[in-house]
């Protein structure tokens, strides 16, 4: 009959306790009780709305069939190249102003500040006036900016909003004027937390001007202007407003991006798992974009 030991028969409660001492941690009596309470809401709130509308989602295009029909809609081909143009294009053209506007509003003086406040404020004003202004403001036959041309020069505008490439564009001029601001104050933030005394010394090795930003600022500047682009560039994968405000997606259909084509299949075609199908289609794009994201954050060390 084989022999049982004491250590064998406290193993069990040993392993117990060393469970329950992980997720205790140093808490103990009340402290545990009170740490639960309040992890429970939180808990809940993330569950209810980020696990289950992932997991949802992904459930609901998870058909194939649904990616054979998505493919083959002349709409989604438009809208993934209309979707490329608007990234590369918006969040490129936004961040290098971004960064040359920082290195503008480092001056010195009262009138800087004040040009500052004016700058921010199309970020400041709520999205959807502006882009429903925006969109008056091209209308072709009695906007803002053809009665202008008129009055000025006598010459007919163009109805900027009934082709989809002057519409594409007025949508990404939209949103680098709208968000421009944001980034810059971001950029301009990176900036002043650069010591003084290494400015000063490269000022004393000749490094000024041109020379100095490319040897100096920039490369101290990189690692934050990399997070924001990364981050920019999730952003605008997701954006809905200005396509939608500003050109409706239009005209017939060619100007949508997949964040609104999702929206039009889903509500006006009626058809919710293709609208999920189609914002689902750019996850291989957004996931390596999170993970870089996350590396990044973790391992870089942002030098400033």
């Amino acid at each position: 009959m084989a022999s049982t030991s004491v250590l064998d028969l406290g193993r069990p409660s040993i392993r117990r306790q060393t469970w329950s001492r992980y997720f205790r941690g140093n808490l103990k009596g009340g402290e545990y009780t009170w740490a639960i309470a309040f992890l429970v809401p939180y808990v809940a709130v993330f569950v209810t709305f980020v696990v289950y509308p992932i997991v949802y989602g992904v459930w609901m295009g998870s058909e194939g069939k649904l990616y054979r029909e998505l493919f083959a809609d002349p709409i989604y081909q438009s809208s993934v190249v209309n979707t490329v143009l608007y990234l590369a294009l918006g969040v490129n053209v936004k961040m290098f102003l971004a960064l040359l506007l920082s290195g503008f509003f480092m001056r010195r003086g009262w009138w800087m500040k004040a040009l500052l406040m004016i700058f921010v404020l199309p970020w400041a004003v709520p999205q959807i006036s502006t882009f429903i202004s925006i969109h008056w403001m091209l209308n072709g036959e009695w906007g803002f900016l053809n009665n202008l041309l008129y009055k000025l020069f006598h010459i007919e505008g163009a109805h900027y909003l009934n082709d989809r490439w002057s519409a594409l564009a007025a949508v990404i001029v939209s949103h680098i004027w709208k968000w421009t601001p944001f980034w810059t104050l971001i950029l301009l933030a990176g900036r002043m937390a650069i010591p003084l005394e290494i400015s000063d010394t490269a000022k004393v090795d000749g490094a000024t001007g041109l020379r100095g930003f490319v040897h100096i600022t920039f490369p101290l500047l990189a690692n934050l202007y990399l997070i924001c682009t990364l981050l920019s560039t999730i952003f605008l994968l997701g954006d809905f407003n200005t396509v939608y405000f500003v050109s409706g997606g239009g005209p017939a259909n060619q100007g949508h991006v997949l964040g609104t084509l999702g929206i039009r299949n889903a509500f006006d075609m009626g058809q919710p798992r293709l609208g999920v199908a189609a914002v689902i289609s750019a996850l291989p794009l957004v996931i390596p974009l999170v993970i870089i994201l996350m590396r990044k954050l973790r391992t870089a060390e942002v030098q400033l």
